[in-house]
C-alpha cells in the first residue's frame, strides 16, 4: 500500500500544480496504450472502440462454383459456404467480441452500467485564508463564502451483495479563477465596507480502489487570494495542502474473492462464448447436411418417378400397339392412362418438394438468401449422394456417452453456468455481514505570501514566500493534521441480504438439479440415437430387399405380358409396387442420414466429422479451396 501511496502522491502533485495545461499534455503521452496481457484488442482512452462492421456480401466462393445457371456442391463446399456466407454464424461472431468488453468493464470495478456518478466543483479559497476564510471557518455566512459552489446528486443502484470498488485510477483536476465583490456588514475584521477579493485555485485528486475492499484518496490543493482588507498580515497569500485518505472493509466488502467475483464470472463468459459459438456452427452444419442430403435423395427420387413416369408411356404406346391389333380391350388403355397420371402427379409433387429443400438450402449458404440476385434463377446440382455403409460398427453405449459429456458444448457451458452461479453466491453470503471499515488519513498544510504591517505588527518571516514556501511546508510536514477511526453499521434485523441469500442458494440448487437432470438426458438421448440409428439401418436392408424384389417382379410380369399370358392391370400393379419400393428405399436412406446426423449430435461429434474448424468458422473464411467438377 506504502507504493501506491507513492505513486497517488506523484501523479496527483503532477496533475495539480502546473495548473490544466500539464493534464492535457500528460493525457496526450499516455494516449496509446499496450496490448492487454489477453492480447484481446488494442484500445485508446477517451475515443470509441473499434467495432467491426456488418459483412453484407457473399464469399466469392459462392460465384466460383456456379457455371451454366448450376450451382455445383459437394457437402463440404456447402458446409464452407454456410460458414463464410450464413447470418446466424455471423450473427454469434459478434458475442466473443461483446464478452470481450464485459470482461473489461467488470475490470474496471464500479457500480452496475449505465449508472454516472456526481461531480462537485467548487471556487472557494482555504478555510482561514482572507476575511471570508476566517469568517467561514468561525462559522459566520455573508452570502459570498461559496463563491458558486456547484453539486449534482449521485445516481443510486441496487446490485445483490457489496458492490465493488472503482478499480480504474481516476484522476481530477479543477482549475477557478474568480473575483468577488462582497459588502461587508462589519468592518471591523476587513477594515473596508466593500471586500474585494482576486482568487485562483488549483485542486488534484487521484482515487483508486482495490480488490481488498480498500480504497486511497489523494487531494492536493493550492488556493491563491489577493484581496482589498487592510486586516491580512499575508496579502496576496498561497494556501496548500496535500491529504492522503486511505480506507478498508474489515467485514462486508472485505476479500480479493468477493470484489472479483464480477471479473471471474465475465472470464468463464468469455470461455463459454466459444463453446455457445460451436453450438451455433453445430446446429447450423446440422441443416446444412440435412438440406444438402435432402436435396440429393430429392433429385434421386425425383430421378426414379420420371423413370416410373416413362416406364408407363412406354407401356402405354405398347397396350395401343395391341389395341389396334385387337389383343386388348379399350378398358387397358384406360388403365395404362390412368397410370400415366398417377406417374405425372407423383412427378409434379417430387419438383415441389425439391425446390422447397433448395430454397431453404439457398437461404442457410447465402447472406441475402433467395433475395441475393445471384441465387434467385441457379439451380443447385447436389454432387454428393447419401452412401450407407455395410455396417455402423456403433461403440458401446456408455463410451458414447462419456464421449458427449466431453465434448458436447451445451453440457459444458451448462457446467461453467453453475460454475458462475457459485462464484455470484459469495456475494450474497457476504451481505449478510455487517459493515466494519476503518479508515485513516493525513493532512499537510502550509501558508504563504507577501508580508504587511498590521496595527504595528508585521507577520511571521516564515511564511514569506509564494507557492514554492507553502509547497515546501506541505512536503516537510510543518503543519500536519492526522486522524485515525473505525465505522460500524449493524441492523438489528438483516431480513433482506437473508432473503437475498436464502433465494440464490435455493436457485443455485435448482440448478445443481437440472445439471443433473441434463447429464442423466444425455444417456438418454444418445440411447434414443442408437436406438433410431438401427431402426433406420434396418428399415433400409429391407427396403433395398423390398425394390429387389419389386424389381424382379416387375421384370417377371412384363415378360409375362409379352408373351400374351398377363394383363396390363396385373403389369401396372407391379410398376407401381416398383415406385413405392424405390421411394420408400430413398426415404429410409434419408431417414438413416438424418439418423446418424443426430447421433453425432448427440456425441458432439458433428463438427469434426465434418472436418469443420472451429478457428476458420470464426474468421469466416474457410482455407479449403473449392473446384467446380469438369465438363
Amino acid at each position: 500500500m506504502n507504493a501506491a501511496i507513492r505513486k497517488a502522491v506523484a501523479l496527483t502533485l503532477c496533475l495539480a500544480a502546473p495548473g490544466p495545461l500539464a493534464f492535457a499534455q500528460q493525457a496526450n503521452q499516455t494516449s496509446i496504450q499496450p496490448v492487454r496481457p489477453e492480447g484481446r484488442f488494442y484500445k485508446r482512452p477517451y475515443t470509441p472502440a473499434d467495432v467491426p462492421p456488418v459483412r453484407s456480401g457473399n464469399s466469392d466462393r459462392l460465384r466460383s462454383l456456379i457455371r451454366g445457371g448450376k450451382l455445383y456442391l459437394t457437402a463440404q463446399d456447402a458446409i464452407a459456404l454456410a460458414l463464410e456466407n450464413n447470418i446466424d454464424v455471423e450473427v454469434a461472431r459478434y458475442a466473443p467480441l461483446t464478452l470481450e468488453w464485459r470482461l473489461e468493464r467488470a475490470e474496471a470495478g464500479g457500480a452496475l452500467p449505465g449508472v454516472t456518478s456526481g461531480a462537485t466543483q467548487a471556487a472557494a479559497v482555504t478555510s482561514g485564508q482572507g476575511v471570508l476564510g476566517s469568517q467561514s471557518a468561525a462559522g459566520v455566512n455573508n452570502g459570498g463564502g461559496n463563491g458558486g459552489a456547484r453539486g449534482q446528486g449521485n445516481a443510486t443502484v441496487s446490485q445483490v451483495g457489496p458492490v465493488t470498488a472503482n478499480l480504474d485510477p481516476s484522476l481530477q483536476e479543477t482549475t477557478t479563477f474568480g473575483h468577488r465583490s462582497v459588502p461587508q456588514p462589519n468592518v471591523v475584521q476587513s477594515a473596508t465596507p466593500v471586500l474585494v477579493q482576486g482568487l485562483r485555485s488549483w485542486s488534484g485528486t487521484y482515487q483508486q480502489g482495490f480488490l481488498t475492499g480498500g480504497n486511497i484518496t489523494v487531494k492536493y490543493s493550492n488556493s491563491y487570494l489577493n484581496e482589498n482588507a487592510k486586516s491580512n498580515r499575508l496579502n496576496p497569500s498561497d494556501a496548500s495542502s496535500l491529504s492522503v485518505s486511505i480506507q478498508q472493509n474489515l467485514l462486508r466488502g472485505r476479500g480479493i474473492a468477493l470484489n472479483a467475483r464480477n471479473i471471474t464470472v465475465a472470464r468463464t463468459n468469455l470461455r463459454m462464448s466459444d463453446l455457445n459459438f460451436r453450438s451455433q456452427v453445430t446446429g447450423v452444419v446440422i441443416n446444412v447436411l440435412s438440406a444438402y442430403y435432402g436435396l440429393a435423395s430429392d433429385y434421386d427420387d425425383m430421378r426414379a418417378k420420371q423413370d416410373a413416369l416413362e416406364a408407363a408411356r412406354k407401356f402405354f404406346e405398347e397396350a395401343k400397339l395391341r389395341l389396334n391389333l385387337g389383343a386388348l380391350a379399350s378398358l387397358d388403355i384406360a388403365t395404362a392412362q390412368n397410370l400415366i397420371a398417377g406417374s405425372l402427379q407423383t412427378v409434379l409433387a417430387s419438383q415441389a418438394t425439391l425446390l422447397q429443400r433448395e430454397l431453404r438450402l439457398k437461404n442457410l449458404i447465402s447472406r441475402a438468401g433467395i433475395g441475393d440476385p445471384l441465387l434467385q434463377a441457379v439451380q443447385i446440382v447436389p454432387l454428393d449422394h447419401i452412401v450407407i455403409p455395410a455396417a455402423d460398427d456403433l461403440p458401446p453405449v456408455r463410451d458414447l456417452v462419456r464421449k458427449a459429456l466431453d465434448k458436447r458444448a451445451d453440457i459444458l457451458a451448462a457446467q461453467v453456468s453453475l460454475e458462475n452461479a457459485e462464484v455470484s453466491a459469495i456475494g450474497t453470503r457476504n451481505g449478510l455481514l455487517p459493515a466494519v471499515q476503518v479508515f485513516a488519513g493525513q493532512t499537510q498544510s502550509g501558508l504563504a505570501g507577501t508580508p504587511r504591517i498590521v496595527n504595528g505588527v508585521a507577520a511571521d518571516p516564515y511564511f514569506r514566500g509564494g507557492v514554492g514556501t507553502a509547497l515546501g511546508q506541505v512536503l516537510r510536514r510543518n503543519f500536519p493534521t492526522e486522524n485515525i477511526g473505525a465505522f460500524g453499521s449493524l441492523q438489528i434485523h438483516n431480513d433482506q441480504a437473508q432473503a437475498d441469500f436464502a433465494i440464490e442458494q435455493l436457485q443455485l440448487r435448482q440448478q445443481q438439479l437440472n445439471a443433473v437432470k441434463e447429464r442423466n438426458q444425455v444417456q438418454v438421448d444418445i440411447s434414443n440415437a442408437v436406438v433410431a440409428l438401427r431402426q433406420a439401418r434396418a428399415r433400409y436392408d429391407a427396403a433395398v430387399q423390398n425394390r429387389i424384389l419389386s424389381q424382379q417382379l416387375l421384370e417377371a410380369e412384363t415378360k409375362k405380358f409379352s408373351l400374351g399370358a398377363s394383363t396390363p392391370f396385373l403389369v401396372i400393379l407391379q410398376q407401381r409396387d416398383l415406385a413405392t419400393a424405390q421411394a420408400s428405399e430413398l426415404a429410409s436412406m434419408t431417414t438413416w442420414e438424418n439418423a446418424r446426423l443426430n447421433l453425432d449430435q448427440m456425441t458432439g461429434d458433428t463438427l469434426d466429422s465434418s472436418h469443420v474448424v472451429l478457428a476458420e468458422a470464426h474468421s469466416g473464411v474457410v482455407a479449403r479451396v473449392s473446384v467446380l467438377p469438369p465438363e
